[in-house]
């Protein structure tokens, strides 16, 4: 599965290792020059998302090992949280979040390197992480409506996020879905705070298919979407969000903010899983 290149900014041959944390463990990652940066860079401000290899075969394994270890922790740990939405064949795990304190491989995958680089850029000036999740996405599992991130994201106007993809992300088991150009305000909302109905009619939708290993960007205004897991296979992803360091290191704030309101709130009336400081994800609560 290999994304059309005029969809992709092809990084360049070759790999360099960057230590895991954990002993005897080192992901791959893919370089990228100066000048496919640039060229990334001017097509994010043009469409508001950007497709970007970043793990080769050996860190894609890892990857996927990682991702398993995080969903093997248990429900009452340290400090992660676990989702879990009710499927046709029982419930499943839907996202882990609040992760990095505790998996030094991952922690370094999204603070250090390509990744952080990468997300500096696009931002033009230097990058803080601001979140960090797995969305599992497993057979069955539920999408998400259209919306944009940023009115679910407090204290900061502009971020940047991107889908790391663990396992192929296809149009049957649920690849996101955007809309080009559209990132510089947020849009009217229903009351669940997700796009409004008669603006997503009107909009042109683009399915972006995702190898594992590549990575899709996307403006914190860009709007998405994605449909469920109609395959018999996982679309695990994980979806780090950046904001620039100038506006402050606010991971810990926004973890203790979504803590405060998701207990105050007690959960969605509507019968669905809350994983969100907005509506947006269709799975049903268990």
């Amino acid at each position: 599965m290999t994304p059309s290149p005029a969809l992709a900014v092809q990084r360049a041959k070759g790999s360099t290792g960057f230590e895991a944390g954990a002993a005897g463990r080192i992901a791959r990652m893919h370089p990228m020059t100066d000048d496919e940066l640039a060229a990334g860079v001017e097509h994010f401000r043009e469409t508001g998302w950007l497709l970007t290899q970043t793990l080769d075969e050996a860190g894609v394994a890892e990857l996927q090992e990682w991702v398993d270890e995080v969903a093997s922790w248990p429900d009452d740990g340290e400090g992660w949280m676990h989702h879990r939405e009710l499927t046709d064949d029982g419930p499943k795990p839907c996202r882990s979040e609040n992760i990095i304190p505790f998996h030094p491989g991952l922690r370094d995958l999204l603070t250090t390197g390509a990744l952080l680089g990468t997300a500096s850029a696009l931002l033009g000036q230097q990058a803080v992480l601001y979140k960090e999740k797995v969305n599992y996405k497993l057979a069955g599992g539920a999408g998400y409506a259209p919306h944009q991130d940023a009115p679910a994201y407090p204290f900061i106007a502009s971020h940047v996020s991107c889908m790391v993809a663990v396992d192929d992300a296809t149009l049957e088991n649920g690849c996101l879905e955007v809309v080009e150009g559209m990132y510089h305000d947020v849009l009217a909302m229903d009351d669940a705070g997700c796009i409004d109905p008669d603006l997503v009619a009107s909009y042109e939708w683009k399915a972006v298919e995702v190898p594992a290993g590549w990575t899709l960007w996307f403006h914190s205004r860009t709007p998405h979407r994605s449909g469920p897991n109609d395959s018999p296979v996982p679309r695990r992803a994980l979806y780090p969000t950046y904001n620039a360091l100038a506006e402050g290191d606010l991971r810990a704030d926004y973890y203790a903010e979504k803590l405060a309101r998701f207990t105050a709130e007690g959960g969605r009336a509507d019968g669905k899983v809350q994983v969100s400081l907005i509506n947006d994800f269709q799975g049903r609560a268990v």
